[in-house]
């Protein structure tokens, strides 16, 4: 039976022309900086987000976590958006790792504007924590691959400035944003301090993301990284597969991007399905439904044996995300299956 798996575009699997990129990579001890496959890469996502330089690591988790720890000091309050990854999916890193807190705020789907932020700001009383870090996801992966508008970036930055914070962006998915806007990830980047990037999502390379910002950070990201556990040895194999996804699958995602509008204009037209059309901004459909008697957990568990897999957001909440492993066909199959099971 074929699998269409829908649950996320980390799923992805390398092409044999990736595969054959990274077979052939040169490599040294990146711990020792002599991996050239992997400066490489740090040379090239550096001067694509316009930042002094960048560090390849393991995940994006990682990557956002190195963000917080060489910006905030314990006891630090971070600003992020209350459905941001860093808040809900990486295992209380910020306070485990950087003892720091993160100060929460329920944004517009996934987005938060320059007044909410500047609510968020402690005041200097000293009872209070330091507000030292806010950070911003683009797309933003539980709103649904919403794009944050580059308006409000400036607005938020501006104020960052005034109040001499440090401002992140968890671009995992800055490519999806940019293609879909025409907006260059350099343009986006340019109004934060620190960027995290991921290759093995819709760029569908096997591991990998990368931090940018200066030189300095970078520098402290590099020690933190090791302390971490993230020190890798002949990582040019790894990287030379980021750096096939960046030369190959970048213009490429209007193709999920196309898929998933597809996809959600389907579901859309289904009874007891609650799928607002002008939040499938890029690759991701989050939807719900209401009116079944069946959990989300056994409505997933259905069509799996039917050969398509979605991930659940919550009791009656679901997300199909498309990527380069799927394709229009499979996409108009799995329409098909979805309405089977939910269209009576």
């Amino acid at each position: 039976m074929e699998v269409i798996d829908l649950r996320s575009d980390t799923v992805t699997k390398p092409s044999r022309e990736m595969r054959e990129a990274m077979f052939i990579a040169e490599v040294g001890d990146d711990v020792y900086g002599e991996d050239p496959t992997v400066n490489h890469l740090q040379e090239r996502v550096a001067e694509i987000l316009g930042k002094e330089a960048a560090l390849f690591v393991p995940s994006g988790v990682m990557a956002n976590q190195l963000a917080i720890k060489t910006q905030t000091q314990p006891g630090d309050e971070v600003i992020v958006e209350s459905d941001s990854h860093i808040f809900n999916f990486e295992t209380a890193g910020a306070a485990f790792l950087s003892n720091v807190q993160l100060c929460t705020v329920k944004g517009n789907r996934g987005i938060l504007n320059m007044e909410q932020v500047a609510q968020a700001i402690r005041s200097k009383v000293y009872y209070n924590p330091k507000t030292s870090l806010i950070c911003l996801e683009n797309t933003h992966n539980k709103a649904g691959g919403t794009i944050y508008p580059l308006e409000e970036i400036q607005k938020i930055h501006d104020l960052a400035q005034n109040k001499k914070l440090a401002l992140h962006l968890d671009g995992a998915r800055l490519w999806n944003a940019s293609v879909a806007t025409g907006i260059s990830p350099r343009e986006y980047a340019r109004f934060f301090d620190t960027v995290t990037v991921c290759f093995s999502k819709g760029l569908g390379a096997p591991v990998g993301s990368a931090l940018a910002g200066t030189s300095e950070k970078i520098e402290l990201a590099r020690k933190y990284r090791k302390i971490f556990g993230g020190g890798m040895r002949q990582a040019g194999i790894l990287a030379a597969g980021a750096l096939f996804a960046l030369g190959h699958n970048i213009d490429r995602l209007k193709e999920d991007h196309n898929n998933a509008k597809l996809l959600a204009k389907e579901l859309s037209n289904l009874p007891g399905v609650n799928l607002d059309l002008n939040s499938v901004q890029t690759n991701i459909i989050v939807f719900n439904i209401s009116g079944r008697s069946e959990s989300a957990e056994e409505l997933i568990s259905k069509l799996k044996t039917k050969g398509v897999l979605i991930s659940e957001m919550g009791i009656s909440a679901f997300r199909a995300v498309t990527h380069l492993d799927v394709s229009t066909k499979q996409i108009e199959k799995a329409s098909i299956i979805i309405k089977s099971l939910l269209g009576n």
